[in-house]
């Protein structure tokens, strides 16, 4: 495969899960990503593929392993593309205090602007444009759709609501919807992009939204857990659903009892995702 090593492949449900490596021009850094190729890739037709955006502490690993998603992506025959959640490698900045929310696997899928970020942590270009034309010249990709969970969920609504032509539908568990005004998303856009807050607009799926209004006509679903203790701490899901609401925009929104933030919840709803979105792709 051109410009890519693969790192391993399990069999699994029929098809394979892998993981690469790769330069990153982008980044300027080694990068890791996995892959699903669902037994239908063998046959050599391209298929749909759903991209995954992990949240904050998350690499590329932690989807594929706790999620469960294989068995339905190999029944419905759909591509799973799982990157990592910042650059990372010798050289790359991380908070100088360790903090989980900043640095290294907390990327916020943002351009950054700013020192010491700037040479390295240019996640939404790489998720956007890199990433897919790798994975364009290495698999037989159909249409995209695009999924994540909290930091990744904010990254998938970002990327659909810049990018509408890119993808046929996306979903989000617990997803940081207006980072502006929650304090993980506050400091991450300080550091990344500086103090001036018009910068951050770019990167606020609810003012992206707000700015769309009834023009935003992609399907939407969004599962949140009424147990997530950043429920209201961070503000996650509602006020994307308030948005959506004022402008007339059709999204699903649903709210689950007892449901936490943590995979386990994810596990649960993500077959509910992946027929979502193949019934968008097909």
């Amino acid at each position: 495969m051109s410009q890519l090593t693969e790192l391993s492949a399990v069999k699994c449900f029929g098809g394979w899960q892998k993981r690469f490596s790769h330069a990153s021009k982008v980044l300027n850094c080694t990068m890791q990503f996995s892959v699903y190729l669902p037994p239908q890739a063998k046959q050599g037709q391209a298929l749909p593929v759903l991209y995954w955006l992990s949240g904050l502490t998350c690499s590329d690993e932690n989807f594929s392993s706790k999620a469960g998603a294989q068995r339905v992506a190999a029944e419905l025959g759909i591509i799973l593309i799982i990157p990592d959640t910042s650059p990372r490698g010798d050289g790359v900045p991380d908070a100088p205090d360790g903090a989980y929310d900043l640095g290294l696997g907390a990327g916020f899928y943002v351009n950054a602007t700013q020192a010491p970020w700037v040479g390295h942590y240019r996640m939404y270009d790489y998720i956007a444009d890199e990433l897919p034309q790798l994975c364009e010249a290495n698999f037989k990709l159909g249409k995209a759709a695009i999924t994540g969970h909290s930091m990744g969920g904010h990254g998938a609504l970002i990327m659909a609501l810049r990018n509408p032509s890119r993808y046929s539908s996306v979903s989000a568990f617990a997803p940081i919807v207006n980072p502006s005004e929650c304090p993980w998303g506050q400091k991450a856009l300080t550091a990344y992009l500086g103090e001036d807050r018009n910068q951050w607009q770019q990167y606020d799926a609810c003012a992206l939204l707000n700015d769309l209004g009834q023009n935003w006509t992609m399907p939407m679903l969004i599962d949140q857990g009424l147990a997530d203790n950043f429920l209201d701490s961070q503000e996650l899901s509602r006020p994307l659903q308030a948005v959506c609401e004022q402008h007339g925009v059709p999204a699903e929104f649903r709210y689950h009892a007892d449901y936490d933030h943590s995979y386990y919840f994810i596990a649960t709803f993500i077959e509910d995702h992946l027929r979502f979105h193949v019934a968008h792709l097909q």
